[in-house]
């Protein structure tokens, strides 16, 4: 038996596919009490066996299975831990789309919400898709105030009033790639009338065209950009709320954005990488109740002609805009809040989690490997009373996904989860020794119980690795040092068998300043691919 540092490796499913489910009842309550029988799932029309069942619940806080004790005193009593943080939310202000009026009202509401509603137990990060005025989780009501405060509108989706034609980039899709006639004749129009140029003239066609090329070709380029900022923005938060242990939730604040089918990829991986993480997407269209043609910031058609197909363009670009407000929610588990002026309830419903997260697997048999769309349908055998939202599809990889890295976020997922995991009999010990004002030591000892595991016998030995994380967090959550060891066994019959009933002792050191942390053990054995994860709580004064 030897202890080594070494990357995390081993086996993972390939290719599993993760479908997030919320069942509420006729009350909108949602549902806890199903299993997997109940359920039946297709991918593209066929019936897809459901390998991977797991019901998420929110809201029952996490105990420390486990309190460090001082080496210099080991007698004395250690005072309570510190309430560790539960629930992350990341507030996704959408500054690239939020006109001023709707910034303002955001603003105004998100501020009433966290006066109000910010429990002891939640941190609260703020973003924005331009980047610019950020904050990391924090609990602190008056920095998150002012750095709400701080944002401005930075909209600019290739359509500004003083542009001739006056285009937006769904009207340029509409134009360039869709090439839709109405659209064209409508925007012909405009450009006449906002150029003052003659039809009658043999010239102005083609100065009109002109002008109008040159405009819907700003309006597609700046629009792409920024739509697609936003979804690359929203997989950077994923990816920093995956690093966070607890129920992770977060909110988009926007208008609305449009998507084109180059989008979709991108899309699709911020799904996969939310539902993998555990994130929770929710959505907020700050417009509430609006009405077409109601935007003071759009300037009335310039021409009679195009007023109607205008009107028609501009309700179907509110309804593209909202779509990806609808596919994230329910794609992840989470809410869709709109039509309603209320902002300030819609943000303290979308901070909250659905009680109950039905999590189905299914791995996909003879899966091409073509980015294919793959439409996905969730029912319930017994679907009297319940309403189901789930996610809708997925897009087929183009490649092979690499094991080792699939491994590796797998285990980063048990790490940066609360979640006590037993399928290990595993102790967890901790003890601190303060060296100096400054300097402390946490050592971390996992006692594991290795006899029962599934080893492969190879030339007369019992072979097995047991992959052991330790990491320390700090009171906001935010990730501060761990370690990690690589356990092989190669054991005879004989040794298994006289190995002592409390099992092997791992024992990791990790240097940190005086505080306040919480502890996260993981411990994950190759063969069986069986986990055991404990948390702990140190204070070191």
């Amino acid at each position: 038996m030897s202890a080594k540092d070494a990357p995390a490796i081993f086996t993972a499913r390939v290719n599993l596919v993760l479908v997030p489910v919320v069942v509420r009842d006729k009350n909108g309550i949602a549902a806890g009490s199903l299993q997997k029988e109940d359920f039946m799932l297709t991918d593209k029309g066929k019936p897809q066996v459901i390998t991977r069942f797991g019901v998420e619940k929110t809201g029952q806080p996490s105990i420390p299975a486990a309190v460090a004790i001082d080496e210099a005193a080991p007698d004395k009593p250690q005072p309570p831990a510190e309430p560790v943080p539960e629930r992350f939310v990341a507030l996704l202000f959408d500054d690239l789309h939020l006109d001023l009026q709707n910034l303002i009202w955001a603003q105004q509401a998100a501020i009433k919400f966290l006066d109000e509603s910010l429990e002891p137990s939640t941190r609260v990060a703020i973003f924005t898709t331009s980047g610019v005025g950020t904050l990391d989780f924090t609990n602190d009501r008056e920095t998150l105030r002012e750095t709400i405060q701080r944002i401005r509108s930075r909209t600019d989706t290739g359509g500004v009033a003083t542009d001739c034609p006056y285009v937006t980039y769904f009207m340029a899709d509409a134009l360039l790639n869709r090439q839709d006639a109405n659209i064209a004749a409508a925007l012909t129009q405009d450009t006449y009338a906002c150029a003052a140029l003659d039809p009658n003239q043999p010239t102005s066609a083609e100065a009109a065209q002109s002008m109008l090329q040159a405009a819907a070709s700003r309006a597609l380029s700046v629009g792409f950009e920024e739509s697609r900022r936003t979804l690359m923005v929203a997989k950077d938060i994923v990816r920093r709320l995956s690093a966070t242990p607890g129920n992770r939730t977060m909110v988009l604040v926007s208008m609305g954005f449009y998507l084109t089918p180059d989008h979709r990829f991108d899309e699709n991986d911020l799904l996969d990488k939310a539902i993998r993480a555990n994130v929770t997407i929710s959505a907020l269209d700050t417009r509430g109740l609006y009405t077409a043609g109601a935007d003071a910031s759009v300037p009335a058609p310039p021409s009679a002609a195009s007023a109607g197909v205008g009107l028609l363009a501009e309700t179907e670009e509110k309804q593209a805009d909202s779509d990806v407000l609808a596919e994230l929610p329910a794609a992840t588990g989470g809410t869709f809040f709109q039509n309603d002026n209320d902002l300030k309830a819609g943000f303290k419903q979308l901070a909250a989690q659905p009680e109950f997260i039905y999590v189905l697997g299914f791995s996909p048999q003879n899966l091409k490997l073509d980015g294919a769309y793959h439409a996905l349908k969730v029912t319930l055998r017994n679907p009297a009373g319940f309403t189901i939202q789930a996610r809708r599809g997925y897009y087929a990889p183009k490649h092979l996904a690499d094991p080792e890295e699939q491994a590796r976020e797998e285990l980063q997922e048990a790490v940066f989860s609360r979640d006590e995991i037993g399928d290990i009999p595993v102790n967890l010990n901790m003890q601190f020794f303060k060296a100096s004002a400054a300097s402390a030591k946490v050592t971390v000892v996992a006692k594991v119980d290795v006899r029962n595991l599934r080893y492969r016998k190879a030339e007369g030995r019992n072979n097995d690795t047991l992959t052991i994380v330790s990491g320390l967090f700090d009171r906001n959550g935010n990730w501060v040092a761990g370690v990690q060891k690589i356990v092989d066994m190669k054991l005879k019959d004989e040794t298994l068998r006289n190995l002592p009933p409390g099992g092997i002792s791992v024992r990791s050191v990790i240097d940190v300043a005086p505080g306040s942390y919480m502890v996260r053990l993981v411990v994950r054995d190759s063969e069986g691919q069986t986990m055991a994860a404990r948390n702990g709580a140190v204070q070191i004064p």
